[in-house]
């Protein structure tokens, strides 16, 4: 079983921000069906998606995250603080560097630069 997608809650302006966020890691935008193109922003890579959820007043889970496999870990890590983000260092799971990073709207990121075995 593969999850497919996860769905982040955020502002309409902060928007642009979090697709920037994701598309530092790998991911690019991809057109919701038309039906949803008014309410939503998707970004995928391989077949995950992520998709953008416009509210008013958005939730964020004080612990809750998305947690990504990183591709080029050392380097998208570099890219998300160069691009101003805040990005901390967390210990190692399954020998996996592992961080959390947050996107420009509030959603707590795990970021891992492998899947456990």
């Amino acid at each position: 079983m593969t999850v497919h997608h996860v769905a982040l809650e955020t502002r309409r302006d902060d928007a642009d921000a979090v697709v920037a966020f994701f598309v530092i890691l790998g991911f690019e935008e991809v057109a919701p069906p038309g039906s949803l193109a008014d309410r939503a922003r998707w970004v995928q890579r391989d077949a995950t998606q992520i998709h953008v959820l416009y509210a008013d007043d958005p939730v964020f889970p004080p612990e809750g995250h998305v947690a990504v496999v990183v591709p080029g870990y050392d380097a998208a890590l570099a890219a998300l603080r160069a691009a101003g983000h805040t990005v901390e260092d967390r210990r190692p799971h399954w020998g996996s560097p592992r961080a959390f990073a947050w996107t420009p709207a509030g959603h707590r990121v795990e970021l891992m630069s492998h899947p456990p075995a």
